[in-house]
Formats: structure tokens, sequence, C-alpha cells
């Protein structure tokens, strides 16, 4: 009898400390828009970006889709500053490629560490989500009015009310393409979205995922007033593929753009395929991302039409830092490590030169 009253007296405190434990009220997604509006100008800018993006789907725009930027933001001003010059650079070489800017305020951890903007944005670990949400949609509104697309990973589906309006590209990491909520998400945003292949370098997760993404599904969802609500989605066909490798070995050489490509064929899915440069495919070494961009490149001018984009990791400075509060050198990765600014404008200027020969 002792025994069954200490173990229940153990479960009311538990249950006690659960209630009490710190909790922060969040802003709902209307409050936060109303508070950094996106305007009518800028909503038609986004959805003329969409479309750009859709058109390189589809293949009645030839250029070569590029997401480009940081692995993560951590610091707004030299996010800012990386944008005005990737602004610049995307104006001149428009003609041949679509620079659209990694903005990812969110990153998945293997087992814990920081989490991102949106989520710890003092670098603190004092979890400042308020603070986090209106920065990451003040950052994205500012890079939208430099003209640049934005692009981010969605981690948590509960954040995209907070920001899809601004996103003209949506990734979905290789942890979560196979999960039924990313999924359901993905098929009522107007993004484009991307759906990498799974860590272990499947790919058939992902085409299983376009195909549920282009269906419609009702779902669980944060209405914008921040109430549970079941939303009624019409069904995403703008997705596409994410070749990222897969336990430490590539997946962007021809015979596996080619299994690739036969895969979403022999699916009924259009041949749509991005190659994300860095992660597997760089063999988790950052300056290889160089001869990946290179070789798909080459693939490009070689005819292969499936090949519709490439990401890249890229900072103002190259390499990463550790995460060390007081001592973060400026413009530098806290995450995976980047090339520099000087390497990413000389490949995006020579994909440019090589694709506008091709004619």
């Amino acid at each position: 009898m002792t025994a069954s009253l200490s173990l229940a007296t153990a479960d009311l405190n538990a249950a006690a400390t659960q209630e009490t434990a710190p909790q922060m009220t969040l802003p709902t997604p209307q409050a936060l828009k109303r508070q950094c509006p996106l305007g009518t100008t800028l909503s038609d800018r986004v959805d003329a970006q969409r479309q750009q993006i859709r058109d390189i789907l589809e293949g009645r725009d030839d250029r070569l889709l590029a997401v480009v930027g940081p692995c993560s933001i951590h610091d707004p001003r030299s996010a800012l500053e990386y944008a005005r010059r990737l602004a610049s650079l995307a104006d001149s070489i428009r003609d041949r490629v679509l620079v659209v800017m990694r903005v990812y305020v969110e990153k998945p951890r293997t087992t814990v560490g920081w989490k991102g903007l949106a989520y710890d944005p003092d670098l603190d670990g004092k979890g400042d989500m308020a603070r986090g949400l209106e920065l990451s949609r003040q950052l994205m509104r500012e890079i939208v009015e430099l003209g640049l697309p934005v692009a981010t990973e969605i981690l948590q589906p509960m954040i995209a009310p907070y920001l899809e309006d601004l996103l003209a590209w949506v990734a979905i990491g290789a942890r979560t393409t196979e999960s039924q909520l990313h999924r359901e998400m993905a098929s009522g945003i107007g993004a484009v979205v991307g759906f990498k292949n799974a860590t272990s370098g499947d790919v058939q997760v992902a085409l299983d995922a376009m195909r549920s993404a282009a269906h419609p599904h009702q779902h669980f969802a944060v209405g914008e007033q921040g109430q549970p609500v079941m939303r009624e989605t019409a069904g995403n066909p703008y997705t596409h593929v994410v070749l990222r490798g897969g336990h430490g070995e590539p997946n962007y050489g021809v015979d596996a753009v080619a299994a690739a490509r036969k895969a979403l064929i022999g699916t009924g899915l259009p041949p749509r395929l991005m190659v994300d440069c860095s992660h597997a495919n760089a063999r988790k070494d950052h300056r290889r991302q160089s001869e990946v961009l290179l070789e798909v490149l080459a693939q490009r001018l070689a005819g292969d039409t499936s090949l519709i984009g490439v990401m890249l990791e890229s900072h103002l400075n190259e390499g990463k830092q550790p995460l060390e509060p007081g001592k973060l050198r400026y413009g530098v990765s806290v995450t995976d490590a980047c090339i520099g600014w000087e390497t990413t404008e000389h490949l995006l200027s020579l994909a440019a030169e090589r694709l506008a020969q091709q004619g």
C-alpha cells in the first residue's frame, strides 16, 4: 500500500511539474502579418516569382534554377549584406540563371543543437520564439523587397502560416520527406516544393511525397487566428525531387540522375530534378560543391533537360565556426560549412556564361 501511495504521489508531482513548465505565448499568424505586412506590391512580386519557378519546372523557361545562400541564418545583418550582393549578381545573370536565396530559419538536428533563428534568435538557449518569428518574417520581407525570391526549409508545419506568403520555393528535408504531415502541408502551399531523397539515398520516398502532395487533403492545421482548424487543400502539382546523396555517397552522376529520371517517368511524374551540391553529394566537404555544380552543368549542356536546378550552401565567408556568442566571426556559418562569396559569384557567373554559349 505504501509503495502504491508513493508511486501515486510521484505521478502527481510529475504532473504538477509539467503543468508549471515555462510557456511562452506566441503571436498568431494574423497578428504577425499585421505587424509585418507583405502588402499588395510585394504579394504580387512573390506570385510572379513563384510563376517563374513553375515555368522552369514546366519547361516553358530554360533557365537554371539556383537556390543559394547560408546553410542557416543566425545573424540578420550579415544575411542582408549577403542578400544585397546576391540581388546584384542575380540581376546580372538573370537571362540564364534564376537565383533564389536560401533563408533557412529552422535547422533539423540529428540529436540536439541550435535549432535556428526562429527558435533561438539570441543564440543563448532561451528560446525567444516570439522574437524569432518576428525577425524571420522581417528578414524575409526585406529580401523580397530587394527583388530576390525567398526559399526555406519548413521543418515544423506549424510555422508555415507565419511565413508561407513570403516564400517562392520550399524544401522538405531528407528526414521529413516521408512525413505525412509535411506532405499534407506541401499540398496546400502556393510555393514550389522540392522533396529531398532520404538520408539513406532512397529516392522513392521523394516520389511518393510528390504524388501525395499533388492530391487534395484534409488535415489538422493552425488557423490565422491561432486556433486549430481542419484545413482542406487542393493539391500542389508544382513539386520536384532534390538529389542530395545518401550515407556519404553522391547521387548526382550521370547514372544516378538517369535512374532518378527513369523512376519519375515510370511513376507517371514529370522528370524534374534538382541537385543539392552539398551534404553527401559533396562528401561533407563544402569545397567540393564546385565539382558537383560543374558536373551538373556539364550534364545540362549535354542535353539533360530534367536537371532543372542546383542548391549551394554559401555565405559571405568560407567555412563554419562553433556557436560561441560574443566570439562569432561575421558572415561565417554556425551550422554546415559554406563556400565563400567569391567562389559563389564565380560559379554562378560561370554557369550563366556557359549556358549562354549553348544558346
